[in-house]
């Protein structure tokens, strides 16, 4: 999408486009029957004014009901279609954005901004979709209506109403720029916020530890402070914009009813086409007038609508546009790739920090276990990612099972492969749905045995049903590691690939560690770490010292 187009243009597709397009009729139909309702007030009035119209008056009283009970259908209808409309926008550009993030892998994007645009950002556009949409629709048809049905009975009037009607789009446009400033700004300040939020919370027991309570309160409380004046700018932004529409409508309005007063005193003899105004045509371009404005001030209200979800737009234009490392395959639950578990790499080269490196060439046999070394930024991490099919490679052949790694195979060869990253995010379930994630009824107390995890799983609460969470209700990093060891074992991956799987751990919980993977190694699975302990790479079959910065 281009920054300069609207977001309709690239979030609003045809379906909800459709409903937007009904919304649209149904509202701007709503307002066609005003001229009608406005009409039978007016000849009631000229009736009772001229001696009375008896029992027709009743007859226009109940056309007047009819009428308003049809309005209010009509505004049901097109708010129900343009709800409707607003919502298959949100979860439409929800799952495009699940969808892309979750088969990107840059660590350096925070899961926090992206929280952040999944949920409140992304909501804004509910607002743009289900009030603004409609309004401008309405302001492409009911005043130029209005303005006709005026300019029929009095030219001066419907001047009047010419001349104070622009001016609101106008300053309304003015007002715009600095409201999507405004927005823009407060987005970020709420993004930071989040970033905070979750960062804090993953590192609450370090918090208490270091008893830095006081200074984590302290910066979120900055932050929030931030985000506080940001929205009150964007406050103040949008109360200015309809302070102004009402004033305008508000000289507009008056100016009309001035001129028709003074025209029915007979002070006035201008501005009608022969005949001077009487009380019934009076009272209809009174009763037009205030309408006349409706619509301007329903697109005002709606305005700051559309400045936030511009501001949302161009983020997640930002988004797509960003070139990030790009998982290989759809990331689906597909059968095993056949062959053997084997992996080689020739010419591979790779884009990292917006530059493109050129990586070793690698090859491994099936039931080898292998162990990379070499200093920080060698690339032992990147190899282990792009054997994961984790990254999009920029040039070069990888080779898996004795087939190309490609969009086809990714997903196949990974349904082989058991990854333990030196990170390791629990899942929020038991520990018996983390080890055995199909429900295949494995022996579990085997696998932990074999991955010297028995001991983790005793130590729990609730033993195989305790429920780890984000935060690992308690297991340390080189348990969670051996945990994913054990899973491993359970689910029979061929391939085991290990990034730093002894670093930060004490020497017992390293030793356990690398028991676990010699194990694995010796019940024939391939085996590649990437390591700076000189007792993993000693323990397995071959190393690979890489040189130079990757």
């Amino acid at each position: 999408m281009s920054a300069k187009k609207t977001p309709s243009s690239r979030l609003i597709t045809e379906r909800p486009r459709q409903l937007l397009r009904a919304a649209s009729i149904w509202s701007a139909f709503s307002g066609v029957l005003w001229p009608v309702q406005a009409a039978l007030i007016a000849w009631v009035i000229q009736g009772w004014a001229a001696g009375g119209i008896g029992a027709a008056g009743w007859a226009a009283a109940a056309g007047f009901a009819l009428l308003g009970l049809l309005r209010a259908t009509a505004d049901r209808v097109a708010g129900r279609r343009a709800f409707a409309a607003a919502d298959l926008v949100v979860a439409a550009e929800r799952k495009v954005l699940l969808d892309r993030e979750s088969l990107r892998s840059d660590r350096a994007v925070s899961s926090a901004d992206l929280a952040a645009l999944l949920s409140e950002k992304l909501a804004l556009l509910m607002p743009y979709v289900s009030r603004y949409r409609p309004a401008m629709a309405r302001v492409m048809v009911l005043p130029l209506l209005y303005l006709a049905l005026t300019a029929s009975l009095s030219w001066a009037a419907a001047l009047v109403l010419l001349l104070a009607g622009p001016l609101i789009p106008v300053f309304m446009a003015l007002v715009g720029m600095a409201a999507k400033e405004a927005s823009a700004r407060q987005m970020v300040e709420i993004g930071d916020m989040n970033t905070l939020l979750i960062d804090r919370i993953a590192a609450l027991p370090d918090i208490r530890i270091l008893d830095a309570t006081e200074k984590s309160r302290a910066d979120f409380a900055a932050l929030a402070e931030g985000v506080r004046r940001r929205t009150m700018v964007v406050l103040r932004v949008a109360f200015l914009s309809s302070t102004l529409l009402e004033l305008f409508s508000a000289i507009g309005v008056a100016m009309v009813a001035v001129y028709v007063g003074f025209s029915l005193l007979g002070e006035i003899t201008f501005g009608t086409y022969g005949a001077p105004l009487t009380l019934g045509e009076g009272v209809f371009i009174l009763l037009l007038a205030p309408e006349f404005f409706q619509p301007l001030r329903d697109l005002a209200a709606a305005w700051h609508d559309k400045a936030a979800a511009e501001a949302v737009a161009e983020e997640l234009e930002a988004r797509a546009s960003r070139v990030a490392a790009q998982v290989l395959g759809a990331g689906a639950r597909v059968d095993r790739l056949g062959g053997p578990a084997t992996l080689e790499m020739t010419g591979v080269r790779v884009r990292r920090g917006g530059l493109v490196r050129a990586m070793p060439d690698l090859s491994v046999a099936a039931g080898e276990s292998v162990a990379l070394r070499g200093p920080s930024g060698t690339g032992k991490s990147t190899l282990l990612d792009l054997a994961a099919g984790l990254l999009r490679p920029e040039a070069g052949q990888i080779t898996v099972a004795g087939r190309p790694l490609d969009d086809d195979s990714a997903d196949g060869w990974r349904a082989r492969l058991a990854f333990v990253p030196q990170s390791v995010h629990v899942p929020d379930v038991t520990l018996r749905d983390f080890l055995d994630p199909h429900g295949q009824g494995a022996d579990l107390a085997a696998a932990l045995d074999k991955a010297r995890a028995g001991s983790i799983v005793a130590a729990l609460p609730e033993g195989l049903d305790t429920r780890l969470g984000e935060t690992g209700a308690g297991v340390s990093g080189g348990e969670a590691r051996r945990l994913l060891l054990a899973r491993a074992f359970l689910t029979g991956a061929d391939v085991i690939l290990a990034d730093e799987p002894t670093a930060d751990l004490d020497t017992g919980t390293a030793g356990e560690i690398i028991a676990a993977l010699v194990a694995l190694a010796e019940a024939g699975r391939t085996v590649i770490v990437a390591t700076h302990d000189m007792r993993l790479a000693a323990a397995m079959g071959r190393v690979i010292e890489l040189e130079g910065a990757a």
